[in-house]
């Protein structure tokens, strides 16, 4: 099969289209032949080796000393399921499915082996391959930090900080869902989108510090890194929660740190659970 190989750390002239050994098909497991697969910001992340403060050795060891150990990356793939092991009853040959790889990776290729524990769904009714496969990843960041982490709620306030992209725009549209009020920050030619996605408010931030906002919001979600819960702690109401996507070392400390605390810090790895993939497919 053909596939992207990722054959050092670095920018994308890193990475060469090859020939690659075709998956083996375990007892339990789908080979997908891929329609459609995502390059999203953990792929990117991975490929340059560049890491929130504090984990740079941590991910070394974890992705690969010198290069990825996985050379084939892709965490996410629509596609048509061309074999089945034969304990498998979730999908069938001919199948739709997209399926979630997650940090094994593989889904840059032709041919994409699903474990028995990585989530599979059916695509949303009418959406394309490529749209299916692009709510993978900002989809199933957005449900967990929105819903499960931050726990958002009915009436609350809550403020997202890189709101037009892959997570921010999942992340508006959920907290909208479950009944929050939605102020958004992007750079000014995202305006629109952001405000078409539900935000009742969205704060050009080339032009407005979003963090000059005191005592305002229930809920701070920042998708982008780059800031701190330090940065954050001033707009959150008592007893607001500040969710930081892109978390350095010290933030997860501060997270264990202030979980009792009047306004706290969360952080964490959003999980792949498949009936959070079904629900997002679903919310699609």
């Amino acid at each position: 099969m053909k596939a992207a190989i990722a054959t050092r750390y670095g920018g994308p002239d890193s990475v060469i289209v090859g020939d690659a050994p075709d998956p083996i098909l375990g007892p339990g497991d789908l080979i997908v032949r891929s329609l459609a697969a995502t390059v999203d910001s953990a792929d990117a992340r991975i490929r340059a080796m560049r890491m929130p403060p504090g984990f740079g050795v941590a991910a070394r060891l974890a992705f690969g000393i010198t290069k990825p150990r996985q050379p084939i990356l892709g965490t996410a793939v629509c596609g048509e399921v061309v074999r089945v092991g034969p304990r498998v009853t979730r999908a069938g040959i001919g199948d739709r499915v997209v399926a979630i790889t997650g940090m094994r990776f593989g889904a840059h290729a032709e041919l994409v082996r699903v474990l028995p524990h990585q989530p599979v769904a059916s695509p949303p009714s009418g959406w394309n391959a490529a749209e299916a496969a692009s709510l993978v990843f900002g989809g199933m960041t957005a449900l967990y930090y929105v819903r499960d982490l931050a726990g958002v709620r009915a009436g609350e306030r809550v403020l997202v900080h890189g709101a037009s992209g892959a997570v921010g725009t999942a992340a508006v549209q959920i907290a909208r869902h479950l009944g929050a009020e939605v102020d958004g920050v992007c750079s000014g030619p995202n305006v629109d989108l952001v405000r078409s996605l539900g935000a009742t408010r969205v704060i050009d931030y080339t032009h407005q510090d979003p963090t000059g906002d005191h005592d305002r919001y229930d809920v701070v979600i920042d998708a982008v890194g780059g800031r701190t819960f330090s940065h954050w702690r001033g707009t959150l109401r008592p007893g607001g929660r500040c969710a930081l996507v892109v978390a350095g070392w010290g933030d997860f400390l501060a997270a264990v740190g202030t979980k009792y605390a009047e306004r706290r810090v969360l952080a964490g790895v959003a999980p792949e659970r498949e009936e959070n993939l079904r629900e997002l497919m679903r919310l699609a």
